[in-house]
């Protein structure tokens, strides 16, 4: 079950350094990653080929693309935080990304977002994000990212 934070643009400088919340779990399943593959043209074995990716791969099968994993920043994103008074949300960028574990196909996976900065612009505000994106039984993290989020009035 997800939790997430609601608030206003104007409350998010009193944020800064709160835990946001945590999404729902979110299924990986090989039809997503083979989607994934035609939508960006990655088709490496190791994630669409099965049969190869059980027999040769050190990861003992099928795995998501890393892109694929930072991509469901978005979705999870929108569970964590709402901004009620904002007219919209623009993805500004990321700052870094590293991806330490890998996800095999069949897991789930959630993230848990933590409010780092947060910095008036014109308009609006711009609000870093320390982004965790954990595998169901996984030991460590699959995704570390910082996101980077322009909330305009």
């Amino acid at each position: 079950m997800s939790t997430s934070t609601t608030t206003t643009l104007a409350g998010l400088a009193g944020l800064e350094g709160t835990e946001l919340g945590t999404s729902d779990w979110v299924d990986v399943p090989q039809e997503r990653v083979n989607q994934f593959a035609e939508a960006t043209g990655d088709h490496q074995w190791i994630h669409v080929d099965v049969e190869r990716a059980r027999a040769e791969s050190p990861f003992g099968g099928p795995i998501a693309h890393g892109y694929l994993t930072l991509s469901l920043l978005i979705p999870m994103w929108s569970q964590v935080l709402e901004v009620t008074d904002a007219t919209m949300a623009v993805n500004y960028g990321l700052n870094k990304v590293r991806f330490p574990d890998s996800v095999p196909v069949g897991s789930r996976v959630r993230m848990t977002a933590t409010l780092t900065g947060v910095t008036e612009i014109p308009g609006g505000v711009q609000v870093t994000v320390s982004a965790v994106v954990e595998r169901e039984g996984g030991d460590k993290p699959a995704c570390i990212a910082e996101p980077v989020f322009r909330f305009l009035a």
